[in-house]
């Protein structure tokens, strides 16, 4: 008897102390993201540094250069301020090794006018040096999940208990190459139903698409001369292999009035087969330079 009293004592203060360690951490959570919407606010790029993980810092300088804006200057020109935690209430919080993720539901204002509604945020975080630092935020509008914020609203936590994106990782992504800023500014496009498609551009700029119709900013930009571009191609579930695919490689003129010009193109017909690999290049000469740039 006193062997099965001693062993539910350890479970219930191995219990306690759980609890105990997830507010801790989540408490810590809050005060960096606090910390770091201040740090927006205010323009403070010595705060923002401070408080922003190491692989997002580098990511968003390499976004800024390769746009040909003013770094670290640009960090702070967003439409509207990161959202306060004011009246939000947490819902989850997990940890898995050097990361974390904590999610908030409310009415979420992002200061664009007109009355907030109840939606989620999920705040990523990775611990560099002993240290929680902001990594990003995702939103996740409810507007057309009405039973799964009726469900919050009454205090049921299935949704955010169950649902992979609210859960730590554990993968810490590796920090991009630094780029010097660009000379032309280019984009890369992929439209891929029910495929991914991994792209890489001059061996620097890394892309990854999944079922997607969408273009990403190229890394350190385009560059005089030949460009390189490799790709690969891998179905996902449910893919018969015959749908349509597009590769492109955008050039953005800085010239008001000039349209974007298409440098790479890879195409296939709806029906048709899509290498699973694949390599070309692109040449910015002197002709196309001077629709770039002024």
């Amino acid at each position: 008897m006193t062997a099965r009293i001693l062993t539910l004592c350890l479970l219930l203060t191995a219990g306690f102390a759980s609890a105990q360690d997830t507010k801790a951490l989540a408490t810590n959570l809050i005060s960096t993201y606090q910390a770091w919407q201040q740090a927006m606010v205010k323009s403070d790029a010595r705060m923002w540094q401070s408080l922003t993980s190491s692989h997002r810092q580098m990511e968003v300088r390499n976004r800024i250069l390769s746009e040909k804006r003013a770094f670290p200057a640009s960090v702070f020109q967003t439409p509207t301020p990161p959202p306060t935690l004011n009246g939000l209430k947490t819902i989850h919080v997990s940890q898995r090794g050097s990361t974390a993720k904590i999610a908030f539901y409310g009415k979420i204002d992002f200061g664009v006018g007109g009355e907030p509604t109840e939606n989620i945020m999920v705040v990523s975080f990775i611990n560099e040096s002993g240290r929680w630092k902001y990594d990003k935020a995702d939103f996740v509008n409810l507007t057309a999940l009405p039973d799964v914020r009726k469900e919050l609203a009454a205090g049921n936590l299935s949704y955010v208990k169950e649902t992979p994106e609210f859960q730590a990782t554990g993968m810490v992504p590796q920090t991009p190459i630094a780029v010097n800023a660009a000379k032309y500014i280019a984009k890369v496009y992929v439209y891929c139903p029910n495929r991914e498609v991994e792209v890489q551009v001059n061996r620097v700029s890394r892309h990854s698409f999944k079922n997607a119709k969408e273009a990403e900013i190229v890394a350190g930009g385009a560059k005089d001369g030949p460009n390189d571009i490799v790709f690969s191609v891998k179905p996902l579930k449910g893919s018969t292999g015959k749908e349509a695919l597009a590769v492109r490689v955008y050039l953005m003129s800085e010239i008001p009035g000039t349209k974007p010009i298409i440098a790479y193109e890879y195409k296939v017909e709806e029906g048709g087969t899509a290498k699973g690999f694949e390599k070309g290049t692109f040449t910015i000469d002197a002709a196309t330079a001077a629709k770039l740039t002024r």
